[in-house]
């Protein structure tokens, strides 16, 4: 079956009989007539003609409709019977239905699908969780902004009684796409449960009526992932945070304050157990090597044929001086100024030394506990945060208390390609020692269990756009060398930030000596099933 089509064989029946077709449509909404006929006369005359697939509104999966497919229109989702509805987000069954037999335990209306594109200022959308906004009070026409109260009517009474009846409704995320001739496509991301509903005053100052959905398990991983859209609310201050726990999980180290928030647990509560460091802290049987010598560079470094900290890093500096200072590529190693370096502080080869750049945010999720996003545009190469905690031996941490936040400073590792690790290009043989039986596992590492930054909150990702820097600038052991995040690509605001956690599968073992899984919830297209 070709959805275009009939798409098409929609559009001519709908030129010859009322001369408004699809283009047509389009104009009146961007123009601000009426849509109400148009749409009704274009659903009468879909059904009318069979050109659609479902035609009798259904709950839960339709055949032949997989988590993942994309629909290049609204029209198209009409035509299969998946959102019934050119405009509004919330599809759902009338009165009629409750004549039929098997719907006798229900009570209607009964919402079977939602759409997701950003039209509504209050929603919030975490992929697996989401709070949406019913519909109702919207200027639509205008900037999608609240105009009035909502009501407890059509829509936002059947998400009511899906909650009610514990019926699950089918999710559709819409997303900006030059690639679509309406300018989107929209993704069927599977069945959500209604779990929560509640009215309050909204960004506008408008009453709105709130919906909690939350994924259902045994589905394919989202394809869509972590999203947000370009309307998406960077709140203007702390203060305006929906479900905000902690103003500041940092207490004022950072140079920016990290507020964590909380939408998904009833009562909320903030991150606990740790305390916040910007700076790793050394165990009291450790000691760091001597400071190495330093660059004798006046003002900043420019030169890398007289830097002795850029012929370290092949004859070049690592970073470029661009927004601030971002890392060129990825490399086996990165060596900055250091203490005894005579360059100033603002030179571009102590980059990852100024602390946060960019705002973060700390918030709860469904499956994978606390995340980190950002509020800022973060390009690609920047640095983003620094995993601290305490630096100390691996043969030192305690095997029999279970801890999540453990780093492995596997930096020898990866120089050598070791575990499956990708090589990383950078000569530094002459400072180290390769053998084989020295290298195989790491002898440093950085446990973040009680004392850590926002870095301990970052999330695993099989397809991630962070990636992990050893960065030498106090020494040049690269055995204990400092752990930096860096971007590996232009991240958006407000999408949740990741990195790979490097875990082998079946190499992590519990203190009864039995292998450990763990599953991964990332949502990426080439997402990996286990983390560990």
């Amino acid at each position: 079956m070709s959805i275009l089509i009939r798409v098409d064989q929609v559009k001519d029946t709908a030129e010859q009989e009322c001369c408004m077709g699809l283009e047509d449509l389009h104009f009146y909404y961007v123009y601000g007539k009426c849509l109400t006929f148009p749409s009704l006369f274009l659903n009468w005359q879909m059904k009318s003609n069979g050109f659609v697939l479902y035609p009798e509104k259904r709950i839960g999966h339709l055949p032949g409709i997989d988590v993942g497919d994309q629909f290049f229109s609204r029209a198209e989702m009409v035509v299969l019977g998946v959102h019934s509805h050119w405009l509004n987000g919330i599809d759902y069954m009338g009165e009629k239905y409750a004549k039929l037999l098997q719907n006798q335990s229900y009570t209607f209306p009964l919402a079977v699908c939602v759409v997701l594109s950003g039209i509504y200022e209050d929603d919030l959308d975490n992929s697996e969780d989401v709070i949406y906004t019913g519909q109702g009070g919207n200027d639509l026409l205008g900037r999608r902004h609240q105009i009035q109260d909502q009501k407890m009517e059509r829509g936002n009474l059947a998400l009511k009684n899906s909650m009610i009846c514990t019926v699950p409704v089918r999710v559709i995320r819409g997303h900006e796409s030059t690639n679509s001739y309406c300018g989107k496509v929209y993704t069927y991301d599977g069945l959500y449960k209604v779990v929560k509903y509640w009215a309050e005053k909204g960004v506008s100052g408008f009453t709105v009526f709130k919906y909690r959905l939350c994924r259902l398990e045994g589905q394919p991983t989202l394809t869509t992932n972590q999203v947000y859209y370009s309307r998406a609310q960077v709140p203007a201050s702390i203060s305006e945070l929906r479900g905000l726990v902690c103003d500041d999980i940092s207490a004022g180290q950072e140079n920016f304050p990290i507020p964590a928030t909380n939408v998904v647990d009833d009562p909320p509560f903030g991150p606990s157990g740790f305390v916040y460091s910007k700076s790793t802290k050394l165990a009291k049987n450790l000691k760091l090597p001597s400071v190495s010598c330093g660059c004798k560079c006046k003002g900043e470094c420019v030169d890398p044929r007289s830097c002795s900290c850029a012929k370290l890093n092949g004859n070049d500096f690592p970073y470029v001086r661009k927004d601030g200072g971002r890392l060129v590529e990825a490399k086996a190693v990165v060596f900055e100024c250091g203490p005894h370096c005579e360059c100033r502080s603002s030179c571009v080869n102590r980059t990852s030394q100024n602390g946060l750049r960019y705002r973060l945010e700390v918030y709860r999720t469904s499956k994978k506990g606390w995340a980190v996003r950002s509020w800022d545009t973060i390009p690609s190469g920047a640095p983003v945060c620094e995993y601290t905690g305490i630096l100390t031996k691996t043969e030192d941490i305690d095997s029999v208390v279970e801890n999540n936040y453990i780093f492995d400073i596997d930096c020898l590792q990866t120089i050598k390609g070791l575990d499956g690790r990708e090589r990383r290009p950078g000569d530094i043989s002459s400072l180290i020692d390769l053998d084989e039986k020295k290298s195989e596992a790491p002898e440093y590492c950085i446990d973040a269990g009680s004392i850590g930054s926002v870095a301990r909150f970052i999330n695993h990702s099989c397809s991630p756009n962070l990636f992990v820097q050893c960065v030498l600038s106090q020494h040049q052991d690269i055995k204990m060398a400092k752990i930096m995040l860096f971007a590996a690509d232009n991240i958006p605001p407000l999408q949740e930030l990741t990195y790979d956690y490097g875990y082998v599968l079946d190499s992590v073992v519990g203190v009864d000596g039995t292998l450990k899984k763990l599953r991964c919830f990332c949502g990426s297209s080439d997402c990996r099933k286990w983390l560990h």
